[in-house]
């Protein structure tokens, strides 16, 4: 049985055609890749390393990491990777993928690194996605994951608000894609943008932002802001994971060396193959 949701699938498919991510500065764009590979091991790749993204979308990601490589395979099971292929066309060494992970037919223990990031908690098996990709690896790669954390760090007046939010989700992701599209926008305008301009005025003065939700956009534009409304919002399936059931999940898909970052986005960890 495949390992994927086809109504989230083609969300995904829906919104990265929506939000291709052509309108993103590209000062910003190196900010958020900056925020999610801060923590990745550049350094224990080989000569000439070829690698993965998992769940491509648009491609934003492999944008940035193809320079850096010599060969980069963009996998995604969605109609994005028709969005992926036309944005990153001018880059002659990525190969594309229309594929789930569990399915890619690429040989296993073949890939010096891999990637999949904001992916693996919309799938219905996020540790056998996990598993998945690091049967591609090859012994000793790393593989740098982004999953949605369940608030484990936060107050509990924060996850109170989180499950209030989550209602709201469970209405939206019904709605046709045109309304779905002008609710998230509403949402980014009226709750994203009003909370992140009121944490970075409160963090320029030394007031601790940590339990404002929405914080972290506080440095972001709002083209960020209305892409992720739309795939918080958006999204029929979503899964949520504390820390330690991220590190027991790697650990049982055969990764060592797990290492979280200690900055928002939670949870951005990087493990290696056994």
């Amino acid at each position: 049985m495949k390992n994927i949701d086809h109504r989230t699938v083609s969300s995904f498919g829906n919104e990265w055609s929506i939000f291709d991510q052509s309108k993103m500065l590209d000062v910003e764009s190196h900010k958020i890749f900056n925020e999610y590979f801060g923590i990745f091991p550049w350094s224990l790749l080989p000569k000439n390393p070829e690698g993965f993204d998992m769940g491509c979308g648009s491609g934003r990601w492999a944008r940035l990491v193809s320079p850096r490589v010599e060969h980069l395979h963009c996998i995604d099971p969605s109609s994005a990777i028709e969005v992926a292929r036309r944005n990153l066309s001018n880059l002659h060494n990525i190969s594309f993928h229309k594929s789930a992970a569990g399915e890619v037919l690429l040989p296993q223990s073949s890939q010096d690194f891999g990637y999949s990031l904001g992916v693996l908690h919309h799938v219905p098996d996020t540790e056998k996605a996990i598993r998945s990709c690091v049967d591609l690896l090859k012994p000793g790669a790393p593989l740098l994951l982004y999953l949605y954390y369940n608030f484990d760090n936060r107050s509990f007046s924060y996850r109170a608000i989180w499950k209030v939010s989550d209602i709201f989700r469970r209405v939206i992701y019904r709605l046709p894609s045109r309304i779905k599209h002008i609710v998230t926008d509403i949402i980014a305008a009226t709750v994203y943008f009003p909370l992140a301009k009121l944490s970075h005025i409160l963090d320029r003065t030394g007031f601790n932002i940590s339990n404002i939700p929405l914080s972290y956009y506080r440095n972001h534009t709002f083209y960020t802001m209305r892409t992720d409304s739309r795939d918080r919002f958006g999204t029929p399936l979503e899964k949520r994971f504390t820390k330690l059931q991220i590190k027991e999940m790697m650990k049982r898909s055969g990764l060592k060396d797990i290492h979280f970052s200690n900055s928002a986005p939670f949870w951005c960890v990087v493990g290696t193959k056994l």
